[in-house]
């Protein structure tokens, strides 16, 4: 029984063999002949201007969180799809639902300003009370 997974060891030993064998020689390769701009680090196709850390914004990451959530929410629409025909009307109602329910939270979303990624609009509060409409903070 054992003698029925040697092909398969075999397969992922020789598997694992070349692509250890393929990184080691694109790292000594990349050293010999890239010199210091090939380590450098590169992004995108741009260079890096500075080494800072800079802060990201949180509506980058609740635009991805809203994203994932309505993606998956229309991934379950296509195997609604694949068994529309069996389910009948019942399905086709109970989907309806689930749209709806796609939509209002859409909605809510989009209300509270989640798909905003301009700059803040103006509250009306004034900054600094103290000051008059043309004067400037001196720090």
């Amino acid at each position: 029984m054992p003698q029925d997974y040697y092909p398969v060891l075999l397969a992922l030993g020789i598997g694992t063999v070349v692509g250890l064998g393929m990184l080691i020689v694109s790292q000594l390769m990349g050293r010999q002949l890239g010199g210091a701009t090939k380590l450098s680090t590169y992004e995108s196709g741009v260079p890096l201007l500075d080494r800072s850390r800079k802060r990201l914004s949180i509506a980058f990451f609740l635009i991805a969180i809203d994203f994932i959530v309505f993606d998956l929410e229309v991934a379950f629409l296509f195997l609604w799809a694949l068994v529309m025909r069996d389910g009948g009307w019942p399905l086709f109602w109970a989907v309806m639902v689930f749209i709806g329910l796609i939509l209002v939270g859409f909605a809510y979303v989009w209300r509270k300003g989640g798909f905003d990624l301009g700059p803040q609009r103006k509250t009306g509060l004034v900054p600094n009370p103290g000051l008059a409409p043309n004067q400037e903070v001196v720090r």
